[in-house]
């Protein structure tokens, strides 16, 4: 791996971080497009990569933040990290036999959605 690359995945790993701190999100929508975008990776091996990067507690730092401040329910976190867990596991089970160009419209119409729903909704 060049320098040039590892400078690019830092940039890419210190923005999904600031937009997960700032906004909650950050591998969806920074770490896959940019590794799509940047690393010629299919869609496949974007999402993988970076669920990967969940594995770690990654985002404990600015949970800490939150929960400092009185931000964190976590009856409701306990929950939905239930469910993702399993869900998880079922929605990759699928896209992985899912073929590239479905996936990646899919992704990409949700982006669009979500996008749209945030900024017009009251």
């Amino acid at each position: 791996m060049s320098i040039h690359e590892i400078v690019i995945l830092a940039l890419i790993g210190l923005s999904a971080g600031v937009v997960s701190g700032l906004l909650g999100v950050g591998g969806a929508i920074i770490i896959v497009p940019a590794l799509v975008f940047f690393f010629g990776m299919t869609q496949h091996q974007a999402q993988g990569t970076s669920l990967a990067v969940l594995l770690l507690p990654v985002g404990f730092l600015a949970f800490w933040n939150y929960y400092k401040e009185g931000y964190v329910n976590f009856k409701i976190a306990l929950v939905v990290m239930l469910a993702f867990f399993i869900g998880g596991y079922l929605g990759s089970a699928i896209a992985v036999h899912v073929p590239e160009r479905i996936l990646k419209t899919g992704f990409g119409i949700l982006i669009i959605l979500l996008g749209f729903r945030m900024v017009f909704s009251k």
